[in-house]
Order: C-alpha cells, then structure tokens, then sequence
C-alpha cells in the first residue's frame, strides 16, 4: 500500500499552512505564488532548494552595531533568528531547529557559543541528507562530546550519558516492546570511549576535540545480543539497525509537522521508504503531502517560529536585542533547551508563555504603529482590511473574522467627539493588528 497523498483544493489556506509547518510562514506574495505550484510543486520547492541566499538588511542590534555571535550575550539567539527570518531555503532552516531540539543540546553545560553555533552548521548542512551520517556527525560533534559527557568516557571509566540518550531520545525510545536493556547501556558506554579534547586556560574552554585510540576500550561488548570489538562507528550502525528505530525515526518525525499520530498503514509505509535508506528528504516529503497535514488539527507554532514567521511578514529584519528576553518570555531561547529531551511542545500555550507571545507581537508592530494623527481608514471594512494587510495577510476563520469586525465596528461608534473621530482610527488600527496577531488562527497553523 503506497502513502497517501492530499488529493484536496490545493488553494491559499493549504498553502499557507504548508509554509508554516514546514518553514517560519509566508512572506508577501508567498501564500499567490506557492498555491500555483500546487501541493507537488511547493513540497518540492522546500525539499529541493536552491543555494540559500539571506535576503533582506543584515541584522544589528538596537545601537546600529553589526551581531557578535560567538561573544556578546544573546547574539547567537538573534543570530539564528535572522537566519530564520531572511533564509529563502526556510525547510533546510527548520529542519536545523528540528534537529536542534532532537539532538538537544544546551550552552549552560557546553559553554561556547561558537561550539554551539558549529553545532548548528552541522545540522543544517545535514538537513534533509542521510540521518545516519547525522548521527555519525553528532555523535564526534564537539558540543555533544561536552553535553553528554563524551570526552570523560574512558576505558576502564565509562560514562553511560551519550550511550543512554542514544537509544532513549535520539534513536529508538525508552519503554517499548523489544528495545534496550541496561547491559546495552553499559556496552554501548565502552563503545563510545575515546574522544578526548584539551582544556585551554587562556580560551577558557575545551579545544582540539578528537578521538585517542589509547582512551578506547577495544575489548569485546554484546549490544543487542550482537557481539563484537565494537567502536562508536559500529554502535551508530547497530542502532540503525535495531527493529525499533525505524518505528521511532517515523514517529518523532511526523510529530514535528503533525500533531496527531500517523494510521498503521502510514507509519508502515513510510517506515519502510526511510529504512531502505535512512534518507531523511523523501520521508519529509511523503510527510508534507499526506493529507493529515492538511486536513488534521492545527498545530501550535513555537515561540521562536512564531516569531520569525511575524518578522518576515512583516519585512523586518533583526535591529534589536529584545527578541532573546522575549523569547526566552515565550518559553523558547535558542542554543538552550531545557533538558536533554528538548523542548515539551504540549507546553507552548500556557498563561505564563502567552504573554511572551503577547509582547513579541507587540515588539514586532512597534516600529510600524500608528501615530494618533495618521492617516488610515476611517469606516470599519476599510480600516479591518488595512490592518489585516499591514499584518501580512494572514489567513482567518470565519469565527475570528467575525469577532475582529464586530470589535472594530464597536470601537469605530464609541467616537462621538471630533476629536475621537480623528484620532481612535489609526488607535483602533494598531490595536487590531496586535489582536490579529495573538488570535488563535495565527498562533497556529
């Protein structure tokens, strides 16, 4: 049984939510132009890219000053955050934030933004290629060997950090029928012995990553009943071939574009197409054009998606430090997620975070806010119509729409005096655009 394809109106709103969940949203013009490709045309636009350009002013802080990302504080967030907002390869880019947050790794233990940043030009150079050179790439990747403890894992001293997380969150999941046992933990610890790196009192951070045969335990281990002189090489090689990664692979993948679970006949079907090969771009792209994504519940986005994706419809690029506190507000700093799982998507909303949103709306429409005496329209359906286009045109339900012109045509009547009739238009304008965008249609997609 083959995967099964969207077979519905390919039109504005599906192509709308298409450049949400697998990207940071449309910019002006893209929702037109993406709908004409049709749902084979745009998926393959964003699997099969061109050469990125960043497109746009490059990005500076509040005093005019170019970013430091490696040293000033927050800079490695904005960083990112730019790319995010001017990439026009936005798939390779949230594929980067998707890899991020399943290798999740923290600089509150690794302790080098540039480490960290190296980090993620790994992930992004591997974004729809081969998860098995990936997890070969991470598992020597400087950042990981600090965060999960790699260069302290010696022989005759093993560290079971990277061994369990291997198994556990990276590739077949804890709990289930048939998986790992604690012995697999332990042997897959002597595996990993080896890499080391060099303090440097000067940097004051670890430098020549590397692996020393003479740390490496050679002796015989028995992972998954399978016995042999095993290094990392191989260990990476016996997870993959574990009957439960392919399951696990499928399913953490599909829960970054859609919310609810896959049927049986999708995940085994799509099981099949990644373990023939454990390419990642043809799953991503089966993914894309299922009908799940479509026509399946909405899917809150993440703070820092939510963000970007306000920036870029708004044709603002970074020129502001604020974007790391109120990320961090919304419950989402890049380069720090929370722990080794990452970040817990079930928590995006909640009274506290909201107002995180909240301010990063507010922040986005500062600069372009209506003064008091500027001309906008003054009768409510020209007035909702010109905040609604000023906020990039996003798309709303016949709900939200409702309520946003009752709101407007309320606020309109309250002007009784001259005075009010001049000045509560471009209020009520900059006040409808704020509303817009915290309404639930554009916090999800």
């Amino acid at each position: 049984m083959g995967i099964p394809v969207f077979r519905g109106t390919f039109g504005p709103a599906q192509a709308e939510r298409l450049l949400w969940r697998a990207g940071f949203g449309p910019r002006r013009g893209d929702v037109a132009r993406t709908a004409k490709l049709g749902l084979a045309g745009a998926v393959r636009s964003l699997t099969r890219p061109g050469t990125e350009t960043l497109v746009g002013p490059e990005p500076h802080d509040e005093k005019g000053n170019p970013l430091a990302p490696f040293d000033a504080w927050g800079h490695d967030h904005l960083w990112w955050l730019d790319r995010m907002v001017r990439t026009t390869t936005p798939l390779v880019e949230r594929m980067t934030l998707i890899w991020h947050d399943w290798f999740a790794t923290s600089n509150d233990q690794v302790g080098s933004q540039e480490l960290m940043i190296d980090q993620n030009n790994l992930f992004r150079s591997k974004a729809l290629g081969n998860f098995s050179d990936l997890l070969l790439s991470v598992t020597q990747d400087p950042a990981m060997l600090i965060w999960l403890n790699g260069i302290e894992n010696r022989k005759g001293a093993p560290n079971e950090n990277y061994g369990r997380e291997l198994m556990e969150l990276f590739t077949l999941g804890a709990d289930r029928p048939g998986g790992y046992t604690e012995d697999d933990v332990r042997e897959q610890a002597r595996s990993f012995t080896g890499f080391r790196a060099d303090w440097s009192d000067s940097l004051g951070r670890y430098t020549n990553f590397r692996f020393d045969p003479k740390r490496h335990d050679t002796g015989t281990k028995t992972v998954f009943g399978k016995t042999g002189t095993f290094d990392y090489t191989d260990s990476c090689k016996l997870v993959l071939q574990h009957p439960n990664h392919a399951s696990f692979f499928v399913g953490k993948l599909w829960s970054y574009f859609v919310p609810a679970a896959p049927d049986t006949a999708t995940m085994n079907a799509l099981c099949a197409m990644y373990a023939a090969s454990y390419e990642v771009q043809p799953v991503v792209e089966a993914i894309l054009m299922h009908p799940a994504v479509y026509t399946g519940p909405a899917m809150v986005k993440p703070p820092v998606v939510y963000n970007a994706g306000l920036l870029r419809a708004l044709g603002r690029g970074i020129d502001t430090s604020d974007w790391v506190w109120l990320g961090d507000e919304a419950g989402q700093r890049l380069f720090y997620p929370p722990n080794v799982a990452g970040w817990d998507d079930t928590r995006w909303l909640d009274t506290a975070t909201f107002r995180g949103r909240w301010d990063i709306a507010n922040y986005a429409f500062m600069t372009t806010s209506r003064s008091e005496k500027a001309r906008v329209p003054r009768t409510a359906a020209k007035l909702y119509a010109a905040a609604l286009a000023s906020s990039g045109s996003p798309h709303v339900s016949a709900g939200t729409d409702k309520l946003l012109r009752a709101y407007v045509s309320a606020a309109l009547a309250d002007a009784k005096e001259t005075w009010e009739q001049e000045q509560y238009p471009p209020l009520i304008f900059n006040a409808l655009r704020q509303l817009v965008a915290v309404t639930p249609d554009f916090q999800t997609s």
